[in-house]
Parts: structure tokens; sequence; C-alpha cells
């Protein structure tokens, strides 16, 4: 027997991560002591709030280890429905709601449950690396909408019209934007939204970021704009970014009741729960006022500004400024390197770990994230600096 023969043919379209050579080096070197400037996490360095942590050892303390409802229990369902209406303006009853093991978990299950074989998904150039590998797992065909910076990457109704073929089911939609931090306004989505409404394309908002937006922004769910897009849309967010919760894989979705109740029954035979007693510590986190978020995102406004000043002198790397989460999506296509190598060199030469566009689908670029302190911002910039006349 071939070993190719030995795993199911699904597998033969996911493509290992370009990042993970990067990511392994860097923590090599970590570990035979060099200092390493982080700008590749995709998380808030900052811990996760007092009183979330003390939630979850009290549910610990109390026994609350077992089993919950397959989709959340319902005190944080309802909770859940609350910070819909309130910040959002969407009405989603409680059996609307799945609360999985993270935000990727429940793109992956809303995913599953939309795409047959060989539908079609549209997704937005730069995208979050894990997009069109779930795409490919559903058996569906990602295609991509080229988008130019001069817009920060948004698509327009345009660009969304020329890409829709017979096989288009679904609209993979990221606001704010993970890796270009761009950011749609109402009369973005009202287009968008009226092309998928016409067309009866499915639209998954991935909201995940919508916590961290700048200059006074507003975010606003596509799915809150009519009736129409509403019963199209799913709606996911989670609590990593917003609590500085990554760890606690605790992510959720509201959706119209057909595909919830579907997203439920797929999750009933795959993980069943999130876990228990992360769900207490999510309740604690949503119960609680703002006030953690809004120092975080005026902390990462002042990373990203400084961040940007830094990068106007350097001549051989452009950027777009991003509206919200906390990457600087640079284009380095002066430096005639591509992502990988670009990424490579630097880790070895000077110590920065960063990530090579082509994991987002734009090899001319490169991803630095400013979830990490200000003195590591100005330690990472000032070897950048010195390095980047070297190419």
């Amino acid at each position: 027997m071939k070993i190719d023969t030995r795993l199911a043919e699904r597998l033969k379209k996911i493509n290992p991560s370009s990042t993970l050579e990067i990511t392994s080096k860097a923590k090599k070197l970590k570990s035979e002591g060099k200092d390493i400037v982080n700008f590749a996490a995709g998380e808030p360095d900052f811990d996760t709030p007092d009183f979330i942590k003390a939630a979850a050892i009290a549910a610990i303390n109390s026994g609350f280890t077992k089993y919950t409802p397959t989709t959340g229990t319902p005190e944080l369902k309802k909770l859940i429905c609350q910070k819909f209406k309130k910040d959002n303006l969407l009405e989603y009853a409680p059996d609307q709601v799945i609360v999985s093991n993270g935000a990727k978990h429940s793109i992956f299950n809303a995913l599953m449950v939309l795409l047959n074989r060989n539908d079609e998904a549209l997704i937005p150039l730069p995208y979050w690396v894990s997009y069109p590998e779930m795409v490919n797992l559903c058996e569906g065909i990602p295609r991509f909408i080229k988008t130019n910076p001069a817009n920060n990457f948004k698509i327009t109704a345009a660009d969304l019209s020329k890409q829709i073929s017979a096989k288009t089911k679904v609209l993979i939609l990221n606001s704010p934007s993970n890796p270009c931090g761009c950011v749609y306004n109402r009369n973005e989505l009202e287009a968008i939204a009226k092309i998928c409404v016409s067309k009866n394309i499915f639209v998954i908002s991935d909201e995940i970021y919508e916590k961290i937006i700048f200059d006074g922004l507003k975010h606003d769910s596509i799915a809150s704009l009519n009736k129409n897009i509403y019963d199209l849309t799913v709606t996911v967010n989670g609590l990593s970014k917003s609590h500085s919760m990554t760890g606690w894989r605790i992510g959720y979705l509201g959706a119209p009741s057909d595909l919830a109740k579907a997203i439920s029954n797929l999750q009933d035979h795959s993980t069943s729960n999130p876990n228990s007693i992360a769900q207490k510590a999510a309740v604690a986190a949503l119960s609680a006022p703002e006030d953690f978020t809004q120092k975080l995102c005026l902390e990462f406004a002042k990373r990203r500004d400084y961040l940007a000043q830094r990068l106007k002198v350097i001549k051989q790397i452009g950027f777009t400024l991003p509206q919200g989460a906390f990457y600087m999506f640079c284009d380095i296509s002066k430096t005639k390197t591509d992502s990988l190598v670009f990424a490579k060199r630097l880790l070895e030469e000077e110590y920065v770990s960063l990530i090579p566009g082509c994991s987002f689908g734009m090899d001319d670029h490169i991803r630095i994230s400013f979830a990490t302190s200000m003195e590591e911002l100005q330690k990472g910039m000032d070897r950048i600096e010195k390095w980047i006349t070297k190419l």
C-alpha cells in the first residue's frame, strides 16, 4: 500500500503552514538564550483580568466541572444574546446561539453545515491563514477576491460581483481584519449585502476584533442591516481578543434557526460542549463593564501610531495604516525579496520574528504584530531599521 493512500483525500488539499519554519526557528533560538523580539503574536500580550480568573477558580471549587449543554450554558447564552443586542443591534434567541471552542471552531462549524462538495467560498485577499484551509477541509473551493491597498484592502460591490459564479455559496467577511486591519463601514456593508441577498449567498461575518478599533470608527455587523441579510448571515465572535482570553477557547456565533440547529447537531457529534470552567469565566467577562477592553484598545492605538512613525522613515517598507485589530500589513516589494526569505533572514540575522505575507496570500507583504510592549516595539524596529539596509 502506498503511503499516500493511508490518508483521506480531503487532507491532500490542506497546505502546510508557511509560518511553521519561522515560529519553530524562533522557539529554538529563544531556547538557546537568544533575545528574540516577537512581532508574530496573534494574541494580546495582556494577562486575562483577575476577576475572570477568579470566576474560573470559583467554578472549580464549586464543582462546576461536568458536561454542560452542547451549545453552551443557558446563563452564558443569555448574556451573549444581550451582548448581540446591545453592541450589534442583533436579535438572537438563545437557541440561535452556539458557544464553541473558539471563534475558529465557530467558523469551521458554519462552513461544515453550509458547503457541499465543490461549492465555492469567496475570500478577500489578504486573508486569515485558516480560511482557505477550512474551506478545503469541507471539500469546498476557495475563490479569492483581490483588493486594493488604496481602499484599505476592502472589497467593493464591483469586486464581489466579478467573482460570483453559479457555484458560489459563501462569502467570508472579516472586519476588523487580520492581517490588514481594515474596517468596513455601513455603506460598504449595505452594498455587499445587497449583492449577497440578490444571489442568495451566505455570509460568515468574523467579528472577533470588533472591540479593537481606532480613530473613532464604529463597528457595524452586516446582519443588522435588514432581515434579508440577517437570514443569510452567521455572526461569529469570541472573547480571545477583547478580554485577552486566547487560551480559554470560548467563541460563539449567532445564526438563523435552521443553521443554528444544524451546527448544534454537528457539535453534538464532534466536540460536544466547550469547557465548563471557561464558560463560567466567559460569564464573568460578559457581565463586567468594558473597562479592560477600552484600556486595551487605547494601548494598541498608541502602539500602532508609534509603529507607523517608525515605518515612515524606512523607504524599503510601505504600509497601510490599520483601522482595527493589532497588525501592520507591510509592503516589502521594494526589497525584491519574497516574504518567507525576508522573515527567515530577519529572524536569523537580527532575532526579530514576524509572519511572511505568503501565509495570507500576498507574498510581497509581511505582517508585524504590535501586540507587544512599547519597549519591544522600539527594540525590534531599531533592529529592522539597521538590518534593512543589508538587503
